[in-house]
């Protein structure tokens, strides 16, 4: 039994969940009774195995108990981001045939709007207090018994949407297992028992929300096998260090941007923290800069792994830190799914060679709703694609070049920006960085880039010596054609707290800017034209 009720015997008392910021502690057995209670209010309310049901919040001290209660109670469980726009949520949640709505206070005004544009939810729950159209979740939850329901149980599972940065997010979806609860495996709980030796002894730090696919997954997976989550209600890189010292920590899951995060503190910073008790970090959801991720090696030991796969679960591909030394820049070898990589024609392409990245023999996923998604994401052989573009090494070692989303084309070139990024983001004067295309009306579009820098620049001097000398300091590196022609700084870039930046939405701001249409890029024709 994969599931948190198993350790009580053992150790009811032990720590599930400890919030970072505020302390918060969660016991199994406290985390137990209260899914127990919310499975049972969910099917009280008419709810079975197999429907749907939606939640937004922050990372909240009640978070996981939520997640569990619904997994209990057989529900296919959408955790949404809690910085979603009103429309997008609406969306999501009509699209997903929610019939119930989990919230918190923190998102009140936000879950006022729904009540009118989400007419098939049935059952309506916010967390600290309740406004009008929801019932008080604690209260309701409370009123209910703590002992598991009374009929066989089905384990649940999740169904998770896209981010949405092209258009309106789309939901990843397979067919419902109709599993005992007594025997649900996520997949994730296996790859944490064989990859990355996780037990009840583990302490595991989540720094990411908890809405999202790998935190989602990997916190249900450490409290399966038993081990204790220390989450943070938000991601700061010095609060980061200082967890891992006060815990021990032995395990935690991050993304890169976290990594230049921790890099760019001063070495009192770095150095003021024992980080000697971690044995796993693991990184993932984009490419990781190869000075970043070998200056975190040199610091942290080879505790450093690192994977690549998506929501959709169609396959997943590993690499150590050692292995990662002897091939830098991958992101690791097939340890689910056979590896293809194919020309536009989707014929496969040379070691060495970029072209789509295609899964043969992973798990079957849909898009939710959207067939012509779903076909594209299909090799006519029925390989299937995260739409990312990459090279296999002659040891079968994957590398990944870019979203082929954010391909440039400039004067006929392909330029993927990722180059450009992780070449200026290693500058000791950028925090961070976004490349992209902009309208160019002789090539279609040229690079530009965007950076966040240390210390803001003042005046047109300042900007027009700091710009120049990171466009230098990249074509030292790499080829010209793959550098940016301009740069702008901002205060801050659109990036999701998962890190995931949002790319689009920057670019889409310059073209509209720019007077051109940004849903038709490369074209080279303005609107009025």
């Amino acid at each position: 039994m994969m599931i948190p009720g198993v350790h009580l015997a053992t150790h009811g008392d032990k720590p599930a969940l400890i919030m970072g910021g505020s302390g918060f502690t969660q016991t199994f057995s406290e985390l137990d009774a209260a899914a127990n209670r919310l499975s049972r209010l969910l099917r009280a309310a008419g709810l079975k195995p197999g429907d749907h049901i939606a939640i937004c919040m922050e990372n909240h001290d009640r978070y996981m108990e939520v997640i569990w209660g619904c997994h209990y109670a057989g529900l296919v469980y959408t955790a949404t981001s809690s910085r979603l726009q009103s429309a997008e949520l609406e969306y999501i949640i009509n699209d997903c045939g929610a019939r119930a709505y989990i919230t918190s206070k923190y998102k009140a005004d936000q879950a006022a709007d729904m009540i009118d544009k989400t007419p098939n939810v049935e059952l309506r729950l916010m967390l600290d207090g309740a406004i009008d159209g929801y019932e008080a979740y604690e209260s309701a939850v409370d009123a209910q018994s703590a002992e598991p329901l009374d009929e066989a149980r089905i384990a649940g599972m999740d169904m998770l949407y896209s981010s949405g940065t092209t258009g309106m997010p789309k939901g990843i979806t397979r067919a419902f297992p109709n599993e005992p609860l007594e025997t649900w495996n996520n997949g994730v709980t296996m790859l944490c028992q064989m990859l990355f030796a996780v037990d009840d002894t583990k302490r595991y730090l989540s720094p990411a929300p908890f809405y999202h696919a790998a935190p989602l997954r990997f916190c249900m997976s450490m409290h399966a096998l038993g081990a204790t989550i220390v989450a943070m209600e938000n991601f700061d890189a010095e609060g980061y260090l200082q967890l891992v010292e006060d815990y021990d920590i032995t395990h935690s899951q991050v993304v890169p941007t976290m990594f230049v995060r921790m890099l760019k503190l001063d070495e009192a910073a770095r150095s003021k923290c024992d980080v000697s008790s971690l044995e796993y970090v693991i990184h993932a959801a984009a490419p990781c800069p190869a000075p970043t991720k070998r200056s975190m090696i040199e610091w942290f030991g080879p505790v450093i792994h690192e994977y690549y796969a998506g929501s959709e679960g169609n396959g997943f591909v590993y690499c150590n830190s050692e292995s990662w030394l002897a091939h830098e820049g991958t992101v690791g070898q097939a340890i689910t799914g056979i590896l293809h990589v194919c020309d536009d024609d989707f014929d496969e392409v040379p070691q060495g060679q970029p072209g789509t990245i295609f899964f043969e023999g992973g798990a079957e996923f849909e898009y939710h709703n959207d067939a012509e998604k779903t076909k594209g994401s299909r090799h006519p052989k029925g390989w299937s694609t995260l739409g990312d573009v990459g090279y296999l090494d002659e040891d079968n070692f994957l590398y990944l070049t870019d979203r082929k989303a954010y391909m440039i084309i400039s004067g006929g070139v392909n330029i993927y920006p990722q180059e450009a990024e992780n070449v200026l983001v290693t500058h000791d004067k950028v925090i961070d960085v976004a490349v992209f295309g902009v309208p160019n009306d002789d090539f279609g579009e040229e690079v530009k880039a965007v950076v966040q820098p240390r210390v803001m620049p003042t005046t047109d001097e300042e900007r027009t010596q700091l710009a120049g000398e990171l466009i230098q300091f990249c074509k030292s590196q790499i080829a010209d054609v793959k550098c940016p022609r301009s740069v702008d700084f901002r205060e801050e870039l659109p990036r999701h707290p998962t890190g995931k930046l949002y790319k689009r939405l920057l670019q889409r701001e310059y073209y509209e800017t720019m007077g051109y249409d940004p849903d038709k890029p490369f074209a080279g024709k303005r609107k009025t034209d």
